[in-house]
């Protein structure tokens, strides 16, 4: 490890699902500065979910200098940079460095066909091999459905990138990636730490695209001259690989030791527990962990926040009131709501589902509406049928006999209260609430222990991962809710074929 340079101050860039973020924090952990920029999501065809890359270094370009200038710091103060981002969105480019077409995102559902014919040909062995079974989440089955319906973009494509190491290589023009986004994308053997040739033609797949491995701590290059100057950033500043935002942020969040667990209320809503081995079950997810020899067991359902800015959007907003005030109104109406919404359920399956389900035509629904309900229990319910589809996947980990009595709390749903109180009851779990969430923090840790400013991951979890409040189940709540998810889950199997037929009639 390099000496520790005089310069600690450290800057993560995020990619998340409706934006990008930039962080500055110090050797202490603590945020000095950060900018974020809105990034659009593209559905040019039912179920489909794309952004163009260049918007992603277009709000790098911005955000960079608004860090900056927040923070009160030059450019030449900044130590290292690292990166994160949602893993399974593949950036392709062909031989001159051209992007071959817009990236699929992680929650796209195009692929929904070949995952299933995957997983009935070679699920066993996509399962021994990739560590976990194809869905249309996983870059596997999304090359298959390329190769079928856009063979050019495939013969064209030189090289593969995952979402943030595209964007990395803006700053340092290098290749690779490290193995939590090559586990990520479901054409690599974990148990021979390889791209795999078998997984590779499944896909139908040059594996000479995938890029080279490193650590998610290694430097990989320094800021070039041409990107010093579009992003604002100095010549020359460390560039530190990363890796993809869950693993990020359960290390960030300071879940570093096995049995922690670690529940994030953001685009999609997760669950994960640190183990020191994976725990392969076709229901559970597997990653390497940030911190070396650790990984970290997770699934998840995929509307969550979404939903949650899908209620603001289509009935809370008004002329003159701001997103973030339409949220606090939402928060302060669930809180004035008792449990249970007074009959009133929530399924979040606005863009299909995952785990349990792993169903892209799920739908979303409101069950038992009365005259008596209005937008406070809607609030609720939407507070409470998001903590419940949680509820399913905890209990996929609890079949498994890994189960978690506390976890720690991410994402931007975590600041509500509320919410917290409400998964707390909902679980049976005890919540903590860390200082700082976001994925860009954990990426700013990465770049420190990446030069040394921390001696390992576990040393800067320990300075820097602060926990500002906890939220202990109520036993009368954990009880009530206990009885209400028997009442949800038997709505959701009803609604299931009703949900079927809806999608094929609709199309």
């Amino acid at each position: 490890m390099s000496a520790v340079p005089e310069k600690t101050y450290l800057m993560g860039i995020d990619i998340g699902a409706g934006s990008l973020k930039t962080m500055i924090i110090d050797s202490s952990g603590r945020v000095r500065g950060s900018a974020a920029v809105d990034i659009v999501t593209h559905s040019p065809h039912p179920l489909w979910s794309e952004q163009n890359p260049q918007d992603w270094w277009e709000a790098v370009c911005t955000t960079v200098p608004l860090a900056l200038k927040e923070a009160g710091l030059t450019a030449g103060q900044i130590a290292a940079i690292s990166f994160s981002a949602g893993a399974h969105t593949p950036v392709l480019e062909d031989g001159q460095g051209r992007l071959v077409r817009p990236a699929i995102l992680w929650n796209d559902q195009r692929s929904g066909a070949e995952s299933r014919e995957l997983q009935e040909k070679y699920g066993d062995r996509i399962l021994a091999i990739g560590l976990n079974r194809p869905a249309p989440t996983w870059t596997l089955p999304q090359f298959l459905w390329l190769a079928r319906h856009e063979p050019d973009a495939v013969r064209r494509t030189a090289r593969v990138y995952v979402a943030k190491d595209w964007l990395r290589s803006r700053l340092t023009g290098t290749w690779e990636t490290d193995r939590t986004e090559a586990v990520g994308t479901l054409l690599f053997d974990a148990a021979n730490d390889t791209w795999s040739p078998e997984l590779c033609d499944m896909a139908q797949w040059d594996i000479a695209t995938l890029p080279p491995l490193v650590t998610p701590t290694t430097i990989v290059g320094k800021v070039t001259t041409a990107a010093a100057h579009a992003s604002g950033l100095a010549e020359g500043t460390p560039v530190v690989c990363g890796t993809s935002d869950t693993s990020i942020e359960t290390f960030g969040a300071g879940s570093v030791r096995p049995g922690d667990g670690t529940v994030k209320l953001a685009t999609a809503g997760t669950i994960s527990v640190v183990s020191r081995e994976p725990r392969v079950h076709p229901t559970l997810i597997n990653y390497p962990l940030a911190v070396p020899g650790l990984w970290y067991t997770i699934t998840g359902t995929n509307s969550c926040a979404s939903a949650h800015r899908w209620f603001r959007d289509r009935f809370m907003m008004a002329p003159g009131i701001s997103g973030s005030a339409a949220f606090a109104e939402i928060d302060r109406l669930a809180a004035t709501v008792r449990p249970g919404a007074e009959g009133l359920l929530f399924h979040p399956y606005l863009q299909g589902e995952r785990a349990p389900y792993w169903d892209p035509m799920l739908r979303a629904d409101f069950v038992g509406m009365t005259f008596r309900h209005d937008k406070a229990h809607f609030s609720r319910a939407i507070y409470e049928g998001i903590a419940f589809s949680l509820r399913d996947v905890l209990d996929q980990f609890r079949a498994q006999e890994m189960d978690i009595r506390t976890a720690r709390i991410i994402g931007g749903g975590s600041k509500s209260a509320t919410w917290r109180q409400i998964v707390a009851d909902v679980l049976n779990v005890e919540i903590l609430l860390p200082e700082t969430t976001d994925a860009s923090f954990g990426a700013a840790l990465l770049a420190g222990v990446g030069i040394g400013v921390f001696s390992d991951e576990l040393s800067a979890a320990a300075v820097c991962a602060k926990v500002i409040d906890r939220s202990t189940p109520n036993s009368d709540n954990v009880a009530f809710y206990d009885s209400l998810f028997g009442v949800y889950k038997e709505a959701q199997a009803s609604l299931a074929s009703v949900n079927h037929a809806l999608s094929r009639i609709t199309g």
